[in-house]
């Protein structure tokens, strides 16, 4: 509650320019989740009533991954693929110096759920997740095509810089593990050449995506937006991890590939490449799991002894016998 009592008081100067009439705001409160970005509810209190609001920012206002666009690059992005007809939280006000808030943006708090475990099993959800594989092919369709010219400057990680990142991770292993060098060696002989350039969602998954009864509603943490081949978002899309127990359904857990392929090309997203896809998904089997590992030295070291860090880092071992089948058996 202090944290957020802290952050009100800027937030209140604020007021006026995220809403017409602002005259105050509510204590922010901090939601769960988020493992990279701090991420704070509030709301803009005006005559007419209360304009519910969220606050993304950096941790502790100015720490960054390296590997992130920057929150104000994020935010822009947000605005050009809104502009596109992709479905985003609305941007109202992107942060600077003097606003005294660090670094992040201010956005429309869109209702509905985000959480996997409630979208693949409750019956509120039954009627939407019948049609979300192929609903969500055509919004990565749509992000794919937004014009280049509406962007930002972003990086270009394409098969051989997105190699080079995984690594450097790599070499950082201790004790290294077998399966993952290798995942990365069948990765490297059979690196597709480069692809026309898009714009790539970057972490486009379920628990990134806000859904609800009669649809998505907006497509959520842009942070590793970049320009790069499209199958890499239906590589992430359809791997393992964000299947979350439904391992029938590759396309997030909702359906099938040929449905969110059929979907994807039928709003012009262009042909899909299914070898492409696959290389795209044993690529991000060995990201995620990369990842997973990297939270064990974390939680030993004593910096994050979260429950939540424990438990993604365990499942470095899931992400190993993954890639097995992916080289072995294929998607």
């Amino acid at each position: 509650m202090a944290e957020g009592t802290a952050l009100a008081e800027p937030l209140r100067a604020l007021a006026p320019r995220l809403a017409a009439g602002a005259i105050n705001v509510s204590i922010p409160e901090r939601l769960s989740g988020g493992a990279s970005q701090e991420t704070w509810a509030f709301a803009a209190i005006t005559p007419a009533g209360q304009v519910p609001l969220i606050l993304r920012r950096a941790p502790g206002g100015d720490f960054e991954r390296n590997i992130a666009a920057g929150l104000s690059t994020e935010a822009e992005v947000i605005r050009a693929a809104g502009a596109a007809g992709v479905p985003v939280a609305p941007v109202r006000h992107i942060l600077m110096p003097g606003d005294d808030l660090g670094r992040g943006f201010v956005s429309d708090r869109i209702e509905g759920e985000t959480i996997a475990r409630k979208l693949l099993r409750d019956a509120a959800f039954a009627d939407v997740r019948r049609r979300l594989a192929a609903d969500l092919g055509s919004i990565l369709a749509r992000i794919h095509a937004v014009p280049p010219a509406s962007l930002p400057q972003l990086a270009t990680l394409g098969p051989a810089e997105t190699l080079a990142y995984l690594r450097a991770e790599l070499d950082t292993c201790d004790p290294p593990s077998p399966i993952f060098e290798l995942a990365y060696r069948w990765l490297v002989e059979r690196r597709p050449a480069d692809a026309s350039l898009a714009l790539v969602h970057g972490d486009f998954r379920t628990g990134n995506l806000m859904i609800a009864p009669d649809g998505v509603r907006a497509v959520l943490d842009w942070e590793l937006v970049h320009l790069g081949d499209p199958m890499e978002d239906l590589g992430w899309f359809c791997a393992m991890p964000w299947r979350f127990g439904r391992i029938e359904a590759p396309a997030g857990g909702f359906g099938s590939r040929t449905a969110l392929y059929g979907a994807y090309e039928a709003a012009s997203g262009g042909p899909v490449d299914p070898e492409r896809v696959r290389w795209w998904e044993t690529l991000a089997s060995l990201r995620w799991g990369l990842n997973c590992r990297s939270y064990v030295a974390l939680f030993q070291s004593g910096q994050d002894r979260s429950v939540e860090r424990a438990m993604i880092a365990r499942r470095a071992s899931e992400n190993e016998i993954d890639l097995l089948r992916l080289i072995e058996f294929g998607p």
